[in-house]
């Protein structure tokens, strides 16, 4: 027996079989039993590749897909990746898996909600804790740039080294998740009061499994795709998905760390002249603007047409906390269950037509916050985006008179 578990042909043949007597309708637990008895631990490689091996041999992918779940959660706990692989803070995978920290946080405050509210009596209301439910899942929602990431980044590269099985496997889990969070977050924003017989059923008939399909995901990436991408990708290969990620975003994550190989090549450097941004009114360059954005005395935060955060300024003190990593996040999901409503209204009144401004303000920590939105239109009147600005204006409601001698008042302060 100890031969044919040592022979890595028998042992594709072997696990090939098991995945097979699943399609065929073979209990789970049963098929469990004979990987256990057989093969001990699975190498993550040896489950891609018979992965791939059942596509090229006619297995439709549609299949696989379906297979992909059950055979998942049969492996799992066998699968393993015999030598972890370490990466630096600041490289791709090293991304991805604090992503993966942050979701799996998020995720476990889920499951205490749940349990939490199965817990309840039937009859109570549970609005408070489904509050903080549909917080959760607004946090959840991020999960689409680290798909997005893996999609548009990391596939293409894999694709390039003839892995196909894999990629195509995981982008149609992708969007099963995605549909199922779509169901999330429809059946969250039915009801504004709820009581725990209510909420038990909803959880487990639509919000537990689109959690779960992302903690599943995570377990296959962790367990299957970055050790078989750190196998196969090459460092010049992992520099590009390095440099082109900020331009998709990242989820719950914002990773400070530079990450640099020796096998990256330098992008050529251009000129002061050639990097001049020009505009109707005169010209800068790329840090110029940045040094005039980051001193104007208030915040400014873009949301294109598509309702997606994709710039906000970095002066000195800002009045509401950012990080990068809601670029490319849905603004819906970035404002608290309560507001969300008022948020879809200002985004309809602009897109319309039927107003171009509002205004509120606020007190807020003892400090007067004026915050204002604008629909941002191009030459032709179309649509694209709003631009959210923001001012502390505590010290200048407090001007009196006039001041017409030069003073640095911020010196003497």
């Amino acid at each position: 027996m100890s031969e044919l578990i040592n022979n890595a042909e028998k042992r594709n043949e072997l696990l090939k079989h098991m995945i097979k007597q699943l399609h065929e309708g073979i209990a789970p637990d049963t098929v469990k039993k004979q990987l256990a008895r057989l093969l001990g631990e699975v190498p993550y490689d040896h489950v891609v590749q018979v992965e791939q091996e059942l596509i090229k041999e006619g297995l439709p992918q549609e299949e696989i897909l379906k297979l992909c779940d059950i055979h998942t959660a049969v492996l799992k706990g066998a699968i393993t990746d015999e030598e972890p692989q370490r990466v630096p803070a600041g490289h791709p995978v090293h991304t991805f898996k604090q992503e993966n920290r942050a979701l799996g946080f998020e995720l476990d405050a889920l499951n205490k909600y749940y349990e939490e509210i199965k817990q309840a009596d039937i009859n109570s209301d549970v609005t408070e804790t489904w509050e903080q439910i549909r917080i959760r899942f607004n946090n959840l929602m991020d999960v689409e740039k680290h798909y997005l990431r893996k999609e548009n980044l990391l596939f293409p590269f894999l694709e390039k080294h003839e892995i196909t099985g894999p990629p195509t496997v995981m982008w149609g889990k992708h969007d099963e998740t995605r549909e199922k969070l779509k169901a999330a977050q429809e059946t969250l924003t039915q009801a504004e009061k709820i009581t725990a017989g209510e909420a038990s059923s909803v959880i487990d008939l639509v919000l537990k499994p689109a959690s779960d399909s992302i903690d599943e995901m995570i377990y296959k990436e962790e367990n299957i795709l970055f050790p078989m991408c750190l196998d196969t990708l090459q460092e010049s290969e992992w520099y590009e998905i390095y440099r082109q990620s900020p331009e998709l975003g990242f989820c719950l994550y914002d990773p400070k760390d530079e990450w640099k190989t020796v096998d990256a090549h330098e992008e050529p450097k251009v000129t002061q002249q050639e990097q001049r941004i020009q505009l109707p009114s005169g010209s800068m360059t790329p840090d110029e603007l940045n040094a005039i954005l980051n001193t104007i005395p208030f915040d400014l935060t873009f949301v294109d047409k598509d309702d997606n955060v994709r710039y906000f300024t970095q002066g000195k003190e800002r009045i509401f906390s950012r990080s990068r990593a809601i670029l490319g996040r849905r603004v819906q999901y970035c404002h608290p269950p309560s507001s969300v409503h008022i948020v879809e209204q200002i985004l309809d009144d602009f897109k319309s037509g039927k107003e171009e401004h509002c205004a509120f303000w606020i007190n807020m920590k003892g400090r007067f916050i004026h915050i204002e939105y604008y629909a941002l239109k191009d030459k032709n009147k179309d649509y694209l985006g709003v631009l959210e600005v923001s001012q502390d204006l505590t010290e200048k409601r407090k001007l009196e008179g006039e001041q017409r001698l030069l003073t640095y008042s911020d010196k003497d302060e």
